[in-house]
């Protein structure tokens, strides 16, 4: 004779169980994913600092020659993209873009690269 209990809990526990492995799943490729990207993006601030520095020690030599040396060097657009083109093509760089701004005083260099990450499918759309 069975016995039924009323009001019990009947069921199955595998939907649970797949929601929570799913979850697990989703959590550990987000993580990777995550790192994969963050190390791309040190990776290209890396190149693109020293594309900075290079381009910051590259003084205008007609500027210094002509006026001579002040507090600052004197930079100039076309020799901070001078020095940050020898130093990307130098450093075997796999840039995208990239851009060299100046004021005179200081250099901002920005660079760009499109790389596909792991899991990038997931959670970027493709």
């Amino acid at each position: 004779m069975r016995r039924e209990v009323a009001g019990g809990e009947q069921g199955s526990t595998l939907p649970f169980v797949l929601v929570c492995w799913t979850v697990a799943a989703l959590m550990a490729f987000g993580a990777i994913a995550a790192s994969d990207a963050f190390l791309e993006q040190q990776e290209v601030q890396a190149v693109c600092d020293g594309a900075a520095l290079a381009a910051a020690n590259r003084a205008d030599e007609a500027a210094v020659y002509a006026a001579g040396l002040g507090e600052d060097l004197p930079l100039t657009r076309a020799t901070a993209a001078a020095a940050v083109a020898d130093q990307l093509a130098d450093g075997g760089a796999r840039l995208d873009a990239w851009s060299a701004e100046t004021d005179g005083v200081e250099v901002a260099v920005r660079c760009t690269r499109y790389v596909d990450i792991a899991f990038g499918w997931l959670f970027l759309g493709g």
